[in-house]
């Protein structure tokens, strides 16, 4: 069997995916076994979690098919808020988590938008991904939630953390009864 030697910058690039990878699918994990607390040391202090609305726009509309930055949206979090609604959802009486949802977060498509020189040294960098949802409660509800995300990630302390997260959620009406999940 013969050897393949990539190039150092290429070997890095293939790395850096690899931890990017590595950090989603263990938030996912997180997610889906209700273990929060770590979720959150997942993201810097900082944070902006992001969820803007879509509309619905003609063919030939060529504006953004989301609200702005500083319009309205389904979610607008910062890392506090995130604390206070997983203590929400910890008390045992939340509503819409009684009794608690099973829910299933699946990543795929994780790409490095910026791979330059600043990138590969581990200085903050742009990842997009998609997310499908699953979430199934009590007996007959069934929500299935999909959509692409856009992370900026940062380096502390040697480890990949989520400084900003934006969800672009495909549908411009919440099919689902409620946003008590996470993505």
């Amino acid at each position: 069997m013969s050897r393949v030697d990539l190039p150092p910058a290429r070997l890095e690039y293939l790395n850096l995916i690899k931890e990017i990878e590595d950090l989603f699918f263990l938030e996912a994990d997180l997610l889906d076994e209700r273990r929060y607390e770590e979720w959150l040391a997942l993201f810097t202090d900082d944070l902006r979690y992001w969820m803007p609305l879509r509309k619905n726009l003609a063919h030939q509309d060529d504006r953004d098919d989301i609200t702005g930055e500083n319009d309205i949206a389904w979610i607008d979090d910062d890392k506090a808020t995130l604390i206070k609604r997983v203590g929400q959802l910890r008390t045992g009486v939340h509503w819409a988590e009684e009794p608690l949802s099973r829910v299933c977060h699946i990543i795929s498509n994780v790409r490095l938008v910026d791979s330059s020189a600043d990138a590969l040294e581990g200085k903050e960098f742009e990842v997009s991904s998609r997310f499908c949802v699953y979430r199934n409660r009590v007996e007959t509800e069934t929500d299935f939630l999909v959509g692409r995300r856009r992370d900026i990630l940062r380096r502390v302390g040697g480890e990949l953390r989520i400084a900003k997260r934006k969800i672009i959620l495909d549908q411009s009406v919440l099919m689902a009864k409620n946003l008590t999940m996470f993505f």
